[in-house]
């Protein structure tokens, strides 16, 4: 479901519970472990094609990034950590001293966007702008979710997770990522 539709981990899931049958209250396994079983399914399934469709993806991030430069982006989720096929969403998260100058700057660049309230960082509700921006590459529309946390959340969201990762990427990290992959 994750590779095959695009779907986020916690969705996939509770599907696969209720698909199962089983109790709502299942022991589910952890997102690294799901992360895990995606990898060795695009590793036999999609190896031909998802190098490719991940770089695209990590292209287009970087290109609404750099428009959106000032609000200290960084990538995370399955484009960052490297799992994203061609249905896979882009998840930006952005730092701002002004929550609201995020969504004034979409608006100044003719981004039609719609406004939501998802779990933070730290499980505090924040604001998400998504929208579909076209890829060139992919020759489809992709999602694109901005995350608008305050900026003192920043320090807190490059701590590392329980494989010693960063879970998200500024700026420099992306185009390190890309130019590496372009040059070899």
């Amino acid at each position: 479901m994750v590779v095959e539709e695009g779907l986020e981990y916690g969705p996939a899931k509770r599907r696969a519970v209720r698909q199962l049958g089983l109790p709502p209250r299942t022991p589910l396994p952890g997102n690294e472990e799901v992360e895990d079983a995606v990898r060795e399914y695009i590793a036999v399934f999609c190896a031909d094609t998802q190098p490719a469709e991940l770089q695209a993806l990590r292209r287009l991030a970087l290109f609404w990034m750099e428009r959106l430069e000032r609000f200290r982006p960084h990538l995370s989720g399955a484009v960052w950590h490297g799992t994203a096929t061609r249905l896979s969403d882009i998840y930006i998260q952005l730092f701002c001293e002004d929550e609201k100058s995020a969504e004034i700057e979409l608006i100044d660049q003719g981004v039609a966007y719609e406004p939501r309230t998802v779990a933070g960082l730290h499980r505090e509700p924040v604001e998400a702008l998504s929208f579909h921006a076209p890829s060139r590459e992919l020759g489809e529309t992709i999602g694109v979710h901005l995350m608008v946390h305050d900026l003192d959340d920043l320090r807190g969201a490059l701590l590392r997770d329980n494989k010693n990762r960063t879970p998200r990427g500024d700026l420099a990290a992306v185009r390190r990522i890309l130019d590496q992959l372009e040059n070899h």
